[in-house]
């Protein structure tokens, strides 16, 4: 994994494709300054793989927010997952918070299942745009039983109704596909209207 695989847009900056430091031949870090002009502060950023990089069979890219530690004494940084991304869905946007500080982030090439589950959590993923269900695991958890769906088919399928509403909004900027923030609040706005209305419709297997 010496080449480059993985790509970083912010807003109104160039794409970030060499990591910063690799630690591990399977783990990323990359600096993304801020922004020149505070006009043009980023609070989110598009994560991708780029063109012609398949990831090893049976993996994904888990993508973290590294912070420094606040615990006293402690050296090591705050590792904070954000999402995933992998084959069948090369890219997400994810949102950090607007910051005037470089930000770092660390991309890990882990096992899908793992990644995935992590994206099934209620803490999970913070991202926009990270459909659970690209990977195919829309099986069970174990030690889950019968009587309805789990919580990360239930997440698979919250998942995919965002990705279905918000793909009509999604356009380029360069080689990245991105979706506007404005899309992602009415989608959520439209969703939160039918649990209301309809709580059980993602128990359905439509």
């Amino acid at each position: 994994m010496s080449q480059p695989m993985f790509g970083l847009v912010a807003a109104g900056q160039p794409v970030i494709v060499t990591p910063t430091e690799i630690p591990t031949p399977t783990t990323f870090l990359y600096a993304v300054p801020p922004a020149a002009k505070s006009s043009s502060q980023f609070s989110h950023i598009v994560v991708f793989i780029l063109p012609g990089i398949v990831l090893p069979e049976g993996t994904a890219a888990a993508i973290y927010l590294v912070t420094p530690s606040s615990a006293p004494g402690q050296i090591e940084p705050n590792f904070k997952f954000l999402g995933g991304i992998g084959t069948g869905k090369e890219s997400a946007i994810f949102k950090l918070g607007a910051s005037p500080d470089t930000i770092v982030l660390g991309i890990s090439v882990e096992p899908a299942e793992s990644v995935v589950a992590r994206m099934g959590e209620p803490s999970g993923s913070s991202g926009v745009l990270v459909p659970a269900s690209v990977y195919g695991q829309t099986t069970q958890q174990p030690g889950q039983g019968g009587g309805g769906p789990s919580t990360l088919v239930l997440a698979q399928r919250i998942i995919k109704n965002a990705f279905n509403f918000l793909a009509s909004f999604s356009g380029t900027a360069g080689q990245v596909e991105v979706v506007p923030l404005k899309a992602f609040e009415e989608w959520w706005r439209k969703f939160e209207s039918k649990v209301r209305t309809d709580p059980g419709f993602l128990e359905r297997d439509d």
